[in-house]
């Protein structure tokens, strides 16, 4: 692949995705109440409900390095393996750092949501009605 057209391809990336925007409609539709891409927090999580201290990641299975679908890219190796080696020690750290600070973390993979959006929206809203029970306590 030529140089440009690369670049034609990642620029045409957006921050939020169609799958996000899909996931964040329905928990809407179930009456969750969140923000979304919160800038102001470690890692910009994809949806954070501050008040029962919940951060969720929807991780693409490219550029967070998928076990079963992440691959690397054929051309430009070294670049494409330092940068997500990077993602993925980005995503660790983040993940510590809300733990230790006493958060309730739920990461998603991005197959997980085209494989069964329904099963994944329903452990979604599971994850925040059990942190909701126990920050309320």
């Amino acid at each position: 692949m030529q140089d440009a057209q690369r670049s034609k391809i990642m620029s045409s990336i957006k921050a939020v995705s169609k799958l996000e925007s899909l996931v964040t409609q329905e928990l809407w539709k179930k009456g969750f109440r969140f923000r979304r891409n919160v800038r102001g927090m470690i890692g910009t999580p994809d949806i954070a409900i501050k008040k029962y201290k919940v951060v969720i990641f929807i991780d693409s299975c490219f550029w967070h390095v998928c076990p079963t679908h992440g691959r690397m890219p054929k051309s430009n190796i070294d670049f494409w393996k330092k940068k997500l080696e990077r993602n993925q020690e980005r995503d660790k750290e983040y993940t510590d750092f809300y733990l230790q600070k006493g958060w309730h973390i739920l990461r998603i993979w991005e197959h997980e949501i085209r494989k069964d959006f329904d099963s994944t929206i329903d452990k979604i809203a599971t994850f925040i009605e059990d942190a909701k029970a126990i920050e309320v306590l």
